[in-house]
């Protein structure tokens, strides 16, 4: 069951925290424990009153700090400092942490500074894709006729449809136009693909109340301090004689009032209590001035009593202010939150938008939660990984970044004082706890290793002063300490070939059982989903036997990385029945392999590349296939087409290609790009670590 909905708005005062409480609300019905969180906040100066006043309200018991991820000025500085990745990774760090400890979590989008900012539509809409959250999006009525409304609301969902979001829920608030008509004509438009909810305009909550009056002029509370809930709807000054004010008062008006004109304060009390003339919100006396004894004496006895402030502004000044207040709903005014509750509750079907948010299944995997489930997974598991290549620069950096985010322990191959030079010239972190240095000609191990070497290969010719030999290499050295248990898994290939990385583990570590190939995958992290491509650094031209295997493989290995549903395609220039020639033949054989070996397994097979991705082209080439459209599994025929489709893709749309993680050995071992990044060395020594604790 889906367990998060994401709120988000395209525009400014678009009424969303009224939104929220009332989803709020429906919620706690019928789940124990809600959270709520809000990625990005205005400032930590006071307290964002969304956050404050859902906190409150709702009694739920989790901390103010961890109900957001960023201020605005935070956000700011990390972009500016190119670290816009790690926004993403604590923001997901923080909301994974909620849901490891509520049923469900609430999330709202930021509050706009103004109308229209591009950079907060895509900010919210790149949260929410990388949550994977279904979202409900809160557009306000701001139009001239219904057909302006209806054509702008219909343009931003469409707007948001096209950043991948999954809109499920819309609503439409603070509508001044015939609900009904409005909602009516969006349904149509939409053909009811979501739940619409269209909310009536309440001008109470446009409206400041007298605790905001209050707070916003600093005033001093004479009177009424249990009525400051009172909604101020108009104001009034007063300046003339009795007779003519009188008239010109509003129902539920504040009367800003000199506080020397004692006739008109004590007319307003009177006003108050007749029922001959409109309610009064409260009084604000204004020059400094308070009334004589008696009039006060008066304002203390009244039946009906109301909030009296005093400023020590004048009165222009005074009512200045209060016209610019911008109104809000803060925790302590019950009467406003109450009226937001009951007009989502009149408007939205709530059994509906119930059901909607809880039959969202999402089986794809975004790439930052990919990523962060790899990093939460490999800190869990602590692994000791063996890096042969310790005197180079890329893999010194990458091992201080993993040490010092505390992923794995290490093992770096190479001279000890060389590699100290090195990390004090880089000025890299260094902790001899998670990185250890050993020299494998001056190592205690090394007889033993080559002792094991010569044991395991002497059936193959290999003599007793040549174990000796290779033992001098790291590659060997690295993968012995694997062999051995007292390294949980090897990367390498900076610098060395991946025959020469790969080798060793092929004449000793070798493959699994029911396994005779080994190949690699690549995760490639695309900007709204990851994709498994295999093989694209090892076989050259498999076999229909090895191909079905290659398939085989990364189909567990997409599931052991968090891909809950591999869906596999087996690509070929021609999909199903279409085509012939000797490739397709093998690509089909391969697929018949897999299908007869793995029922379980969701494949199909020969398929082109678009009707594999593509939903519109797979429905269109494969109707009834359950993979075509939908594949996350791409299973390359040959390695040519691989290795250059991956580097393809990867240049030409920007995605992360994690890999190659090799798949079919006994014990992980896994091999670099000669070309490879800090960034790819630190991401195959954390999918390494994992292997090692999946078996």
């Amino acid at each position: 069951m889906n367990r998060s909905v994401y709120v988000i708005t395209p525009t400014a005062q678009s009424g969303k925290l009224l939104i929220s409480l009332g989803l709020m609300q429906m919620l706690q019905r019928t789940t124990t424990k809600v959270a709520y969180f809000k990625p990005l906040i205005e400032t930590n100066d006071t307290k964002d009153n969304h956050i404050d006043t859902i906190l409150t309200h709702f009694k739920i018991n989790m901390e103010y700090d961890d109900a957001y991820a960023f201020t605005r000025a935070e956000l700011s500085e990390m972009e500016n400092q190119g670290k816009i990745n790690e926004v993403y990774e604590t923001i997901i760090n923080k909301y994974k942490k909620l849901e490891e400890q509520f049923d469900f979590v609430l999330v709202e989008g930021s509050d706009f500074q103004e109308e229209g900012s591009v950079f907060e539509a895509d900010f919210n809409a790149s949260v929410a894709q990388s949550l994977a959250m279904p979202v409900l999006l809160v557009i306000k009525d701001g139009f001239a006729t219904v057909a302006n409304l209806v054509h702008n609301v219909v343009a931003e969902v469409h707007s948001f449809l096209a950043k991948d979001l999954n809109i499920i829920g819309l609503f439409v608030s603070r509508c001044t136009k015939d609900v009904d008509e409005v909602k009516q004509k969006i349904d149509k438009h939409l053909r009811n693909e979501m739940v619409v909810s269209v909310i009536p305009n309440d001008e109470e909550l446009t409206k400041p109340s007298m605790q905001e009056i209050a707070d916003h002029l600093k005033a001093h509370i004479l009177f009424g301090a249990d009525k400051l809930e009172n909604v101020a709807k108009t104001s009034i000054i007063g300046g003339m004689q009795l007779g003519n004010y009188l008239p010109r008062m509003q129902n539920d008006c504040v009367c800003v009032i000199p506080g020397d004109r004692g006739d008109l304060i004590v007319g307003s009390m009177l006003a108050n209590i007749s029922p001959k003339y409109p309610n009064v919100a409260g009084i604000v006396l204004s020059g400094g001035f308070l009334p004589e004894r008696s009039i006060v004496n008066l304002m203390d006895d009244t039946q009906k009593p109301l909030p009296i402030l005093a400023v020590p502004t004048g009165t222009f000044e005074t009512a200045n202010k209060v016209a610019n207040i911008k109104p809000r709903i803060s925790p302590a005014n019950q009467y406003k939150i109450k009226l937001c509750i009951d007009l989502f509750e009149a408007a939205v079907d709530a059994e509906a938008l119930s059901q909607k948010i809880n039959s969202v299944k999402t089986e794809s995997i975004t790439p930052r939660m990919f990523q962060y489930n790899m990093l939460v997974t490999a800190k869990k598991m602590q692994r000791h990984i063996v890096l042969p290549e310790g005197t180079d620069d890329r893999i010194l950096t990458a091992a201080s970044h993993l040490a010092k985010d505390k992923i794995v322990f290490l093992t770096l191959l190479g001279n000890p004082e060389l590699i100290k030079t090195k990390v004090t010239q880089l000025g890299l972190y260094w902790d001899d706890e998670r990185i250890k240095i050993i020299d494998p000609e001056n190592s205690d191990k090394y007889e033993n290793y080559y002792q094991t070497l010569y044991e395991l290969r002497k059936s193959k010719g290999l003599e007793l002063a040549a174990a000796a030999d290779l033992m001098l290499d790291v590659s060997y050295f690295g993968t012995m300490m694997v062999f051995k248990g007292e390294a949980d898994g090897m990367v390498s290939g900076a610098v060395n070939t991946t025959a020469h990385t790969i080798k060793p583990a092929l004449q000793f570590v070798k493959t699994k059982l029911g396994f005779n190939t080994v190949s690699s995958i690549f995760f490639m992290l695309l900007h709204d989903r990851v994709l498994v491509y295999g093989d694209c650094a090892i076989v050259p031209n498999p076999t229909a036997e090895q191909l079905a295997e290659i398939a085989i493989s990364s189909a567990d290995s997409a599931k052991a990385f968090g891909i809950a549903t591999p869906k596999v395609a087996m690509l070929s220039y021609s999909s199903g029945a279409s085509g012939s020639g000797a490739e397709v033949e093998k690509v089909r054989a391969a697929t018949k392999i897999v299908k007869e070996t793995r029922p379980d397994l969701l494949v199909e097979g020969p398929i082109q590349y678009d009707a594999a991705v593509d939903p519109v082209v797979g429905k269109s080439k494969l109707p009834n296939s359950l993979v075509a459209g939908q594949a996350n599994v791409l299973i390359f025929p040959d390695l040519n087409t691989g290795n250059n489709t991956y580097k393809a893709v990867q240049r030409e749309t920007g995605a992360l290609a994690v890999g190659p993680m090799l798949q079919g050995l006994n014990k992980p071992i896994n091999d670099l790009s000669r070309g490879a990044t800090i960034e790819d060395i630190y991401n195959t020594v954390v999918i390494t670590a994992i292997q090692s604790g999946n078996g």
